[in-house]
């Protein structure tokens, strides 16, 4: 299968380049899928777009960063689980946790556990969380409008996820340290 050019804010189309240069002052590099995506620039905007809205959701920093990562398990995107990773780092979760999540095991936060089992949930069933999980994600403080909000971050990764498994995309330099490969592979 042939895989998709990483565009430079330079070579990529004219119509990619805002919201490229806009991704590098955020990230400090242009990573390798946003140089993929740029070869199509709606799907670039529609990504950035659902990134940036996701942030105005009710979810803290480190329950955004846990449905990204989460999504990226269940759809076994190891670009995605290695950014999430250093994303989750930088939000302040628990490296401990961090490293609970990449293998599949449960978080000591029960809260944080609710919110990855109903992503994995919602993921795995297109949007069909049994009665089970929607009771305990709710009974662990979130409210019913915020399943409608974690579809915000599961449709941003599953635009990334869904590019990363057609491209191949190289992992970058800058997300080496967190490189991650399914346990069951």
């Amino acid at each position: 299968m042939p895989r998709f050019p990483v565009h430079s804010i330079e070579s990529a189309p004219e119509a990619s380049r805002e919201t490229m240069r806009g991704l590098k002052q955020k990230f400090g590099f242009v990573p390798n899928l946003i140089g993929e995506l740029a070869a199509a620039p709606a799907t670039l905007k529609a990504y950035a777009a659902l990134s940036r809205l996701l942030e105005e959701t009710t979810f803290d920093p480190v329950e955004q960063q846990l449905i990204l990562i989460a999504t990226s398990l269940a759809n076994d995107c190891r670009y995605c689980v290695a950014a999430h990773s250093a994303g989750l780092k930088m939000a302040g979760l628990a490296q401990d946790q961090v490293d609970a999540l990449r293998e599949g095991r449960v978080l000591a936060d029960g809260r944080l556990e609710a919110l990855r089992k109903i992503t994995f949930a919602v993921v795995d069933r297109r949007g069909r969380p049994n009665a089970a999980e929607v009771r305990s994600f709710l009974e662990s403080g979130y409210r019913p409008e915020q399943m409608l909000e974690l579809l915000v971050g599961v449709a941003a990764k599953t635009i990334s996820n869904y590019t990363n498994h057609l491209a191949e995309t190289p992992l970058d330099r800058e997300l080496e340290v967190f490189s991650w490969k399914p346990t069951t592979a």
